[in-house]
């Protein structure tokens, strides 16, 4: 039977019973999708105890508005965890999380002030922080994450490598739609239409020659372009389309 912990005084409990078995954890911010399935079934399988971690981050938004319409839905969530077989679900609020309010964070000195960095200012910090509280928490063998945040997965990658965590990070395909669409919970504030047109994104990443290309077909089809850039063998995008922030990647053709 699943459990759900609102409260983190009780979770150290739980995660205090478990003993030697290993055990996998998912964060995410909920509004789950077949994306996050796929996270959740890979670490019901490599693990004895599965555990999901939702929790709306508040220090990752330099948008208050973003926040604000950031999609919630707690009983779809906990209804599709317990059809998939998870064991644990920590839940807390921003009080339980951040009792002292945002007095220390995470952050790297160096970073690299390109894309999500550069253009939502604290986000990484924010990222890196509530990551590490997380991880504290969990105390799992593995964490799972998705390669449709990139910049997000290889920050706390180093950050784990860095800070000598025990937890090892797994970096897990991004899951499409049939149009291509990369899964995020903001695809359910567009439009059907804005559905159809979002698969765009991908389709103009995988076909233009360079990213000044992919930015013109981008901009010509109605999308606002926050960026397309190319590092680490990959072309990644960020645009918005209907007022909701996409972000995509794909790797470069060798």
């Amino acid at each position: 039977m699943m459990r759900v912990w609102n409260g983190i005084a009780e979770w150290r409990q739980r995660r205090a019973s478990m003993g030697s078995a290993s055990v996998g954890v998912v964060p995410t911010m909920g509004a789950l999708h077949s994306g996050h399935a796929s996270l959740v079934d890979r670490c019901r399988r490599e693990n004895e105890i599965a555990v999901v971690t939702i929790f709306v981050n508040p220090t990752q938004f330099n948008d208050p508005t973003d926040l604000d319409r950031y999609p919630q839905t707690m009983e779809q969530d906990l209804a599709l965890l317990r059809e998939l077989g998870v064991d644990d679900v920590l839940a807390p609020n921003a009080r339980e999380m951040y009792p002292h309010g945002y007095r220390y964070r995470v952050e790297a000195k160096d970073a690299e002030r390109i894309m999500e960095a550069k253009h939502r200012p604290g986000f990484l910090e924010g990222v890196m922080t509530v990551v590490m509280k997380l991880l504290n928490l969990a105390r799992a063998d593995r964490a799972y994450f998705g390669e449709k945040d990139f910049q997000q997965l290889r920050t706390v990658s180093e950050m784990v490598e860095e800070f000598f965590l025990t937890t090892e990070i797994i970096a897990c395909p991004t899951v499409r739609t049939a149009s291509g669409l990369a899964e995020s919970s903001r695809n359910c504030l567009l439009s059907p239409a804005g559905l159809e047109k979002a698969a765009e994104l991908y389709r103009v990443l995988m076909q233009a020659d360079s990213a000044a290309t992919a930015t013109g077909w981008l901009e010509a089809s109605g999308f606002r372009v926050d960026y397309v850039e190319e590092h680490w063998g990959r072309r990644f995008a960020a645009a918005f389309l209907e007022g909701v922030r996409l972000i995509d990647n794909v790797p470069l053709a060798k």
